[in-house]
């Protein structure tokens, strides 16, 4: 057997309250901020300003994914709902394209025109 070949499957990934967690997360991240925040002159002596700025990136981090974490679960529930509409027997529809580049509707450039 090669060297760092798994010996089972991967198990499917948990699926639970995503977004809820980050939030979670999130809150949390900046409720430590705050607590540190009256405290910035002890930290700054002992040379743990560090544990402020940490939470305050963790906070910052967490909105990008919320960002994402919604934009995510949104893509899920679009794809589940555009699988069960495609499960029925209808025919597939042909995707919508724009003009062709020699379509009459399509302005002539003022270099083409010969007068």
């Amino acid at each position: 057997m090669v060297k760092g070949t798994p010996k089972h499957e991967a198990p499917e990934p948990l699926e639970g309250p995503v977004v809820a967690t980050v939030v979670g997360g999130t809150l949390v991240w900046f409720a430590l901020f705050l607590v540190q925040l009256p405290f910035y002159g002890w930290l700054d002596d002992h040379g743990h300003t560090w544990w402020l700025w940490t939470c305050l990136a963790g906070g910052g981090l967490g909105f990008i994914g919320i960002w994402y974490v919604r934009r995510r679960e949104s893509a899920i529930r679009r794809a589940r709902a555009g699988q069960a509409v495609g499960s029925t027997d209808a025919p597939e529809a042909e995707p919508l394209r724009g003009p062709s580049p020699a379509s009459p509707t399509t302005p002539a450039s003022p270099a083409s025109s010969t007068d």
